[in-house]
């Protein structure tokens, strides 16, 4: 079986397929990605062949000022940039792609609508993978209309409900507690759990019996913090636990000037090596670095600036995982006592282990296989 995993954004995108593509290679299966051209030698690098296709919707790099968190704002760049403006261009790209790649099946991250259509143009069956923790962001009363005029230049019939994303196997790697129950997984949805490193070598920022916290940013929001940073790392000079900081590729660590012994400041560490040392978490609340916290069962504190990162921060604090502060009124000693906070009380850490349990549940990528094979019957 040949399977073309799509995806219509940057890592938070990417990263949910790649367990469930390593699956499917390890049973046999060829597999290929296709995502915007930033991400192709991303791609490459985790070892599947990766092809260009759609507009590069990440980060290039320039800093821009903090924004105030406008959930309006994020829903018109969702339903115009994704829908209305990306979909078609993906489209078109991916049904070229088709023709020389031939897959058997395509596996779409869920803000990919593009290749959905592609694959229903050419009578492929696909797979719908949750990129989105709390369901809320990319829902019909917000898409349908304007996929639906996509679908219409395509020729294809209207659909209500997210009917084209749902249909055939939706598959979710996020605790299903944590999605907003105004929003519930559909019919056909089915959890899985990719099963987390344990520790590995000891870091050098390592202090046996001292708390550590991890802060990010993610790939694309650090670029566009202003001065997000430079209000973190002087709360985090007050906090009694180590603090280690990832400024993102793009950002040079120098720039925020010499740190506190306790505070490790770097441009980049993969996840899986950091949070195993972790205690607690403190991020902009994207989808993936929520779900790294949430599988080491960590509590957090969230900055929330856009996309779907405002919906999580919501149910973080629904369900006691965490705090959740307002990006740019947040001082200093805000951020301090907010970290400390989550440190200590421990109502914040049973409430993360009880989702860290809840997914832990899950079965294994291994466990999907089955499941998309049976797609092509």
């Amino acid at each position: 079986m040949r399977v073309l995993f799509t995806f219509a954004g940057g890592n938070g995108h990417f990263r949910p397929l790649l367990p469930l593509a390593r699956a499917l290679a390890d049973a046999g299966h060829e597999i290929a990605f296709t995502g915007e051209p930033f991400m192709v030698p991303i791609v490459e690098a985790t070892g599947f062949a990766a092809f260009p296709s759609g507009p590069n919707l990440g980060s290039d790099g320039r800093r821009r000022p903090l924004l105030p968190v406008d959930r309006d704002r994020e829903d018109a760049d969702l339903r115009d940039g994704f829908v209305r403006r990306t979909a078609p261009l993906r489209a078109k790209d991916v049904l070229t792609l088709c023709e020389d790649w031939t897959p058997d099946l395509l596996v779409c991250d869920e803000a990919d609508h593009g290749a959905m259509i592609a694959a229903e143009q050419l009578g492929l069956p696909h797979a719908t993978v949750l990129v989105m923790a709390a369901g809320v962001l990319i829902r019909p009363e917000l898409v349908d209309d304007a996929l639906n005029g996509v679908r219409a230049a395509h020729g294809l019939p209207p659909q209500r409900n997210l009917e084209m994303a749902y249909r055939h196997l939706v598959l979710s790697p996020f605790p299903a507690s944590f999605r907003d129950p105004r929003f519930p997984l559909p019919p056909t949805a089915q959890s899985f759990h990719d099963p987390v490193p344990g520790r590995g070598p000891v870091p050098d920022w390592h202090v046996e019996g001292r708390p550590t916290v991890y802060f990010t940013l993610g790939t694309i929001f650090n670029t566009e913090s202003g001065d997000l940073f430079t209000r973190v790392l002087a709360g985090l000079k007050d906090v009694d636990a180590t603090c280690v900081v990832t400024v993102g590729n793009l950002i040079d660590p120098a720039e925020f000037g010499p740190q506190p012994e306790h505070i490790h400041l770097t441009r980049y560490l993969p996840q899986d090596d950091v949070l195993p040392y972790c205690d607690a978490a403190l991020t902009h609340g994207g989808s993936g670095s929520l779900l790294g916290a949430i599988a080491h069962g960590l509590p957090m504190v969230l900055l929330p600036m856009g996309a779907d990162q405002p919906h999580n921060g919501d149910r973080v604090t629904e369900l006691g995982l965490g705090t959740v502060l307002d990006v740019v009124e947040a001082t200093p000693d805000d951020i301090r006592d907010a970290v400390t906070r989550v440190l200590r009380e421990p109502s914040y850490r049973e409430a993360a282990a009880r989702l860290r349990d809840e997914i832990t549940a899950y079965p294994p990528p291994e466990k999907t296989v089955p499941l998309l094979e049976g797609l092509l019957r």
